[in-house]
């Protein structure tokens, strides 16, 4: 499953993209700028570039973003070489955040029926303005008000370039998100790709997040997508190993950012 993941879903340049946004190629990278929330990288493998080719490579990505204004992130995966890029890149400026766990099923052993609590819907949503009350409950998740408005824009902009791409849904207890997930179909692979997931505290250990996965299996399977993966943190990790995922490597976002602190 990591060789399919390496092949399939990394150093991917998606031929839809969200307006404002565009793709580059700068040797194994792809560099994707305009994005919101912030620009990134990607790539399969460095080639074998290490030293000072590497850290020309890395230099540049941070002049042409430096540049714009914009921050962005490397991700970092744990069996990415060389060795001692997280240094080379902690020297560049870069920030590490919160490592993160790549775990992938079959969608064959992750589908099936869907369990909610009493009292709680699951519906798909479409339009700016339950994008925006998906905004609002990530910032009450995290308790970041205002820390999320770019998602709005992200899912808005993500919908309109390509609707067949995304697709967004909400638990819902009345008239309130309690969880928002959403499904990346990953066009042209065998994967489809599993984000959000986030919970209030008080609809927490009743199985919401584990019916957002199974629902957005069944839709996958339904179009014949073969695999499931998810970034994993650490609370999620141990409810998606349950469900049949398997962890492959890990993943660690260096971000750079234009009023980040460089390191010496």
């Amino acid at each position: 499953m990591l060789a399919a993941y390496d092949n399939e879903l990394r150093g991917r340049t998606s031929t839809v993209l969200p307006a404002g946004a565009e793709a580059a190629v700068d040797g194994p990278l792809v560099r994707i700028t305009g994005f919101a929330g912030g620009g990134f990288v990607g790539y399969r493998d460095l080639g074998g570039l290490e030293g000072a080719e590497l850290d020309a490579l890395i230099a540049r990505q941070v002049a042409v973003f430096a540049g714009r204004s914009e921050s962005f992130e490397w991700k970092l995966h744990g069996h990415d070489l060389p060795a001692d890029l997280p240094e080379r890149l902690r020297a560049a400026g870069f920030v590490p955040h919160e490592t993160e766990t790549v775990v992938i099923a079959s969608i064959a052993d992750v589908a099936g029926p869907v369990a909610l609590p009493p009292g709680v819907a699951l519906r798909e949503v479409t339009g700016r303005a339950d994008f925006e009350r998906i905004a609002a409950m990530e910032d009450a998740v995290w308790g970041e008000p205002g820390g999320h408005r770019w998602l709005a824009d992200m899912l808005e902009g993500e919908r309109v370039a390509d609707p067949e791409l995304l697709s967004v849904f909400v638990a819902e207890a009345g008239e309130e998100i309690v969880c928002a997930a959403w499904i990346r179909f990953e066009r042209g692979t065998s994967f489809a790709t599993l984000w959000g997931g986030g919970t209030l505290s008080a609809w927490r250990g009743r199985g919401i997040y584990r019916a957002t996965v199974a629902h957005r299996a069944n839709v996958a399977q339904e179009r014949g997508y073969a695999y499931l993966e998810v970034d994993a943190s650490d609370d999620s990790r141990p409810i998606l190993e349950r469900l049949g995922f398997a962890a492959v490597t890990t993943t660690t976002p260096y971000v750079w950012s234009p009023t980040a602190p460089r390191s010496p």
